[in-house]
């Protein structure tokens, strides 16, 4: 063998990032992974703390990429030779035109890798069982040119993968990764001049030059058994990506078995024309249509399972069926048995749906099983072509021991048909199952048939269809056998096991120098998009802005575990939980997690717990779909940039009681990074978050904007410390009502930056739509901080109301005013302290001690005269006489909360803090 390098690619070195920690590939020959302590084991015995490199075997094909073969070792924990395959793979007399991929290398395509010229220099492509083959970038695809062959021979244990090289190593994993594999024959397409004359069609999603078609419906390509790829289907040009598999002009003599496409950005298998049929075929969280024919296809499928994302992302149609350049009578007409289709909700561009038959092309569909969960799309449609309507009427389609079970069972074109009663009256033995029926069908959540299920009993004989079929009489893929078991991704295989690397590392992040000398340090970088935990006793470094899922798609949770440190090193190292995602930080006390900057970690964290400055780092956004007053009010829908992010952080919805996870134990120091003059980021931004979120025992420390700031959303938090924040330590606005209780607000010793202990607002909200949350149990200690904000108390603003219950708030001399109500051309403040407005603004059983300003007054009004018109409120002038350090000294009696709200517990004390033996701060906070 000789492999030309016909196409400049840049060395894949500089396109890939560092190894991620994780992964496991059993290699036929070499380390073997002991799953069940993540230790490596090696042949000669004992345990491998670094695996050792390999001397490249240069009789094989390709090229040792040294630098590979580093990142997949290490990762692996064991040693792995990497060969890359790039360019044109020619004859070569010597080996008779065979060149072997063996199971004991893995394989990297660089660049577009074609086996053989087309129709010339011929080469016989053999991969063994278990062999892993990856691409890592777009651009990275296996093709196999006509006359050429591919024999891709896996066994039930040990199937062939081709995947991406993220998912090799272990870090996070999607659908759009690398290319695909493109397999080119000389069977018919509709396309192919009529009269037999030479035919070269293009195919698309690659380069010229890959052409299909000819005059041999049997013409044969080679074989795929046992065959898994994933995370394929590269966007190479908008609207156009690589299918999983596409057969161009395959013909009927190549053999395809067991094969399966998983998370693919376009079509799972797609077949231009040609004959090649398939049987044991499994398509999951395909993003476009599952299976898509055209161009004359007119092979046979059977026993075909089509499982859309269960996340409910991106999906299509399990089946797209067109001519696509049939003239008439020349028109695709494949058969198709045994195929299960479940869907998901995803409602996009293009919706989840089950089978769409368009122009020129007929079917004959036995044992088909098509249902999925409210919310899903159409499951069968007809297009009104011609030839499809003919067909409907004349036997060019026939669908035969089928049921549909769907929300939405049909989609009625303007066709002359009518879709239900063909389905139901013109077909043999088809079923319609009520919706609300459709847990009697006997399916379980796998795709498989319940012993007792009428499925295994209600289908045809596919073998009556053509002499390929194997005969069975149920309904759907899956019978009393379930095939996918053992070799398929999700079904017992598949996989390229991901374990802990041996720096600790889990899959989804990559490893990195030690940050302080001794700690594993991982990176965590990009947008998660699956489930990610991070894992206790490691560090774990911010790189960019880091996204948790997308906006309300590919949506993921991320879990911290008790203990750890999470970092950034820059303003622009921040984490946002998007829309429909989710962070589960459950510290404890004795293990709190930290969210910090890299220079308090420098020298280990707990030596500095307390030291370093403000604004050494971004922040945390949570983003929700809970309302805000600047959201459409009519219900339609809302998307709010949030501050101090990039474009595209988005908030607001209609679902109050959205959850984006928990909190409890955490703290965030550290942050609010300057973006821009007047532009940072709060320690925490909640932006429409709901109340099923559960937030407590949180502290924000020493950050350069403000400590929590909430943006409309009706989150509620218990067991809140704000320490050292140099603006606000509670901001809200957009119209904000959640419930706080026990918020212990304490500016810094050092009398340094400083603002307001509340800052609140309505900031958008129409009439009596404004911001309204209920506070107890807070308290407020300012400092002397006098700059261009001072520390103060509380200021209330235009558009809030609030329900204030067991405050104290109190400073030493030469603290701001410590309550001010800014009435100055608002008319909603002032209408909840007159009493126009309902609900009135409450502030109750609450003390201010504040020797230089107590009370600030505004446009005329008496703040002070109306503060002590609350119930049970007090103005003094000594702050030593209401707290003890945090703790409450003062005697004022406490409210009735029971009486407010269920959310909050009822005590018998002011303030945030009771005495040193009710001291909840004790333990996991800093600074006090």
């Amino acid at each position: 063998m000789k492999l030309n390098g016909l196409f400049k690619v840049s060395a894949l070195a500089t396109t890939v990032a560092l190894a991620a920690c994780g992964g496991d590939i059993n290699i036929s020959e070499g380390d073997i992974i002991d799953n069940s302590d993540n230790s490596v084991t090696n042949n000669n015995g004992g345990n491998t703390d670094a695996p050792t490199p390999t001397t490249p075997d240069e009789t094989k094909p390709g090229s040792a990429s040294a630098f590979l073969s580093g990142q997949v070792s290490t990762a692996l924990g064991e040693s792995v030779e990497v060969r890359t395959l790039s360019g044109r793979i020619l004859a070569d007399e010597v080996n008779g035109g065979v060149v072997r991929l063996t199971n004991d290398t893995v394989w990297a395509l660089e660049g577009p890798v074609f086996v053989g010229n087309d129709k010339a220099d011929s080469v016989t492509l053999e991969v063994e069982e278990g062999t892993i083959i990856f691409g890592s970038r777009g651009a990275d695809y296996l093709v196999v040119s006509r006359d050429s062959k591919i024999e891709a021979q896996g066994t039930a244990s040990a199937p062939v993968i081709m995947t991406s090289f993220n998912d090799v190593v272990g870090d996070s994993v999607e659908a759009g990764q690398w290319g695909g594999l493109v397999i080119l024959g000389n069977a018919p397409s509709t396309k192919c001049p009529q009269d037999g004359s030479d035919c070269s069609l293009q195919v698309e999603g690659v380069q010229e030059g890959a052409v299909f078609g000819g005059t041999d419906s049997a013409d044969d390509s080679g074989s795929l058994n046992y065959f898994v790829i994933k995370y394929a289907g590269f966007e190479v040009a908008p609207d156009n990506e690589l299918n999983g598999i596409t057969f161009g002009g395959v013909g009927s003599a190549t053999d395809v078995n067991f094969v399966q496409v998983h998370a693919n950005a376009d079509d799972g298998v797609e077949f231009f024309g040609g004959s090649v049929n398939v049987r044991n075929l499994v398509l999951t969280g395909i993003q476009d249509d599952s299976v898509d024919w055209d161009n004359g296809y007119n092979g046979k499928l059977q026993y075909v399972y089509i499982e859309h994302a269960s996340d409910n992302s991106d999906a299509n149609r399990g089946i797209e069926g067109d001519g696509d350049g049939g003239d008439g009578t020349e028109f695709s007409s494949p058969m198709v048995a045994n195929m299960t289709i479940v869907g998901n909700t995803f409602d996009g561009e293009d919706d989840s749906e089950g089978v769409l038959l368009r122009d020129q092309t007929g079917a004959q569909i036995m044992n088909l099983l098509i249902t999925g969960p409210e919310g899903m799309g159409e499951c069968l449609e007809m297009d009104n072509d011609a030839t499809v309507q003919g067909n409907l009427t004349d036997g060019g389609i026939t669908i035969s021991n089928s049921v549909i079970a769907c929300d939405e069972p049909f989609n009625f074109s303007e066709g002359d048909v009518n879709l239900e009663t063909w389905f139901t009256e013109t077909q043999d033995s088809n079923q319609l199952i009520a919706f609300a029926d459709r847990a009697n069908l006997g399916l379980n959540i796998d795709g498989t048939l319940t012993s007792q299920s009428d499925l295994l009993t209600a289908g045809g004989n596919p073998a009556t269809l053509d002499a390929f079929f194997e005969t069975n009489e149920f309904v759907g893929a899956v019978g009393e056998d379930d095939w996918r078991q053992g070799w398929a991704f999700g079904f017992g295989g598949g996989t390229i096991q991901v374990v802990q690397s041996q720096s600790g590392c889990p899959a989804g992040t990559t490893t990195l120098p030690s940050v302080d000398g001794s700690t594993t340090t991982c990176e965590v970088t990009g947008r998660i998009t699956s489930n990610l935990t991070l894992t206790a006793g490691n560090h774990y470094a911010l790189s960019g802005a880091v996204f948790v899922g997308g906006d309300n798609e590919n949506s993921a949770t991320l879990t911290v575990e008790p203990g750890v440190v999470v970092y950034g090193a820059s303003g622009n190292d921040y984490l946002i939980v998007s829309r429909g995602s989710k962070i589960e930080a459950n510290g404890t006390e004795s293990s709190p997690i930290t969210f910090t900057s890299k220079d308090h970690i420098a020298n280990g964290v707990e030596a500095g717990l307390a030291n370093g400055s403000a604004g050494q780092w971004g922040g945390m956004i949570i983003l929700g779909n809970a309302p805000s007053t600047k959201c459409p009010q009519d219900g339609s829908d809302c998307s709010l940039q949030v501050e101090g992010a990039q474009e595209g952080a988005v908030f607001g919805g209609t679902n109050s009681e959205d959850n984006s996870g928990t909190l409890r134990f955490v703290r965030v120091m550290h942050g609010g990074f300057e973006i821009a003059p007047d532009n940072e980021l709060n320690g925490i931004t909640f932006g429409g978050v709901g109340s099923g979120t559960l937030v407590e025992y949180l502290q924000v420390h020493k950050n350069a904007d403000d400590g929590v700031e909430f943006f409309g959303g009706s989150v509620n938090a218990k067991y809140l410390v704000l320490t050292g924040i140099q603006d606000d330590s509670v901001d809200w606005d957009n119209g904000y009502n959640g419930k706080m209780q026990f918020v212990l607000v304490k500016h810094a010793d050092d009398d340094s930056d400083a603002n307001r202990g509340i800052e609140g607002d309505g900031d958008g909200g129409a009439g009596t739509a404004f911001s309204n949350p209920m506070i107890a149990n807070m308290t407020v200690i300012g400092n002397t901080f006098d700059g261009e904000d001072d520390s103060e108390g509380v200021l209330l603003r235009d558009q809030t109301n609030a329900q204030l219950f067991n405050f104290v708030i109190t400073g030493p001399e030469g603290m701001g005013e410590c309550l001010e109500l800014d009435l100055v051309g608002d008319a909603t403040l002032r209408g909840n302290v007159d009493g126009t407005n309902d609900p009135q603004l409450r502030f109750e059983n609450s003390v201010i001690s504040c020797q230089t300003e107590a009370v600030k007054d505004s446009d005329g009004f008496d703040t002070n005269a109306w503060f002590l018109a609350q119930p049970n409120n007090t103005v003094l002038t000594d702050g030593t006489a209401v707290v003890n350090g945090i703790f409450t000294i003062d005697a004022t009696p406490s409210a009735d909360l029971s009486a407010v709200d269920s959310f909050f517990s009822d005590v018998d004390f002011v303030g945030a803090v009771k005495d040193a033996d009710n001291n909840w701060t004790a333990d996991w906070t800093v600074g006090l």
